[in-house]
């Protein structure tokens, strides 16, 4: 009898480990997926709530999440998640805010949990001809907003898919995101110099900052922004260097094209 009855509680914390663990994949997919520090706190915690633990404590960063839940028989269990990459797809975020409710209304199995994670961690992206073309107009636009004439405008749409190239085959390497954001920007620096020098390009500065709105962490920036006004300091400037620090790397990159010509 002693025995069924440690079995049985073995069992019924192995249980609610998982069912824990995949509730932190949802957020850590979520904070991957560019997803707010209060936002990703607020859905784990009502998750939580939803599958029965008593209280929930959850500290958020950009690269972790701590949780931990309290059982209604008194155990304590506590689990972590370390975070090494974030984009920014709110589409992906928008699916998995829905999740949660869905899962808060109609609790399911942890196994059916997991699957509906991992349907939306799997679905098709946006393919890549069409984030091309978007690098490409979007490289256009900005150069004729910022003073720019139709030939840079034009020149601006070549570097822009050149950029798009060199981060994708960037992004495969493994590679320090810092140095690897150098170097695309200084790759495509290059570019826009030598269309200016062939004499298809007229303003180099014009058709760069055209390149450099691709790629400029604005979104990063508001976010954590955000993050200070709601009051979680700690996120917020983590947030504000990271975005500083790439806007940094963006402006080295650009310029060491620049000067390199010029010498």
């Amino acid at each position: 009898m002693e025995n069924e009855q440690h079995y049985e509680r073995h069992e019924q914390k192995w249980y609610r480990e998982r069912r824990l663990s995949s509730i932190l994949d949802l957020g850590e997919l979520m904070l991957e997926s560019g997803a707010e520090v209060d936002r990703i706190e607020d859905t784990i915690s009502r998750l939580c709530d939803a599958y029965g633990y008593t209280r929930t404590d959850v500290f958020c960063i950009l690269s972790s999440i701590i949780v931990t839940a309290h059982c209604p028989d008194g155990e304590i269990l506590t689990q972590t998640k370390r975070i090494r990459q974030r984009n920014t797809d709110m589409g992906r975020v928008e699916k998995l805010n829905d999740l949660s409710r869905q899962l808060c209304k109609t609790p399911v199995t942890v196994e059916k949990q997991n699957e509906m994670i991992d349907a939306i961690r799997n679905a098709k992206k946006v393919p890549p001809v069409i984030s091309c073309l978007m690098y490409i107009m979007i490289s256009g636009a900005f150069a004729l907003f910022f003073g720019g004439n139709f030939l840079d405008a034009a020149c601006a749409c070549i570097s822009g898919m050149v950029l798009y190239l060199v981060l994708m085959l960037s992004a495969k390497a493994d590679i320090n995101n810092l140095l690897a954001g150098m170097a695309c920007c200084a790759l495509t620096g290059m570019v826009v110099m030598l269309l200016v020098k062939a004499g298809i390009g007229q303003h180099a500065d014009k058709i760069m900052i055209g390149n450099i709105m691709l790629v400029i962490p604005g979104v990063g920036l508001t976010t954590s922004l955000r993050d200070i006004i709601n009051g979680d300091m700690i996120t917020g400037m983590i947030g504000i260097c990271e975005a500083l620090t790439r806007s940094i790397v963006v402006a080295l990159g650009f310029a060491a094209a620049a000067i390199w010509f010029a010498l």
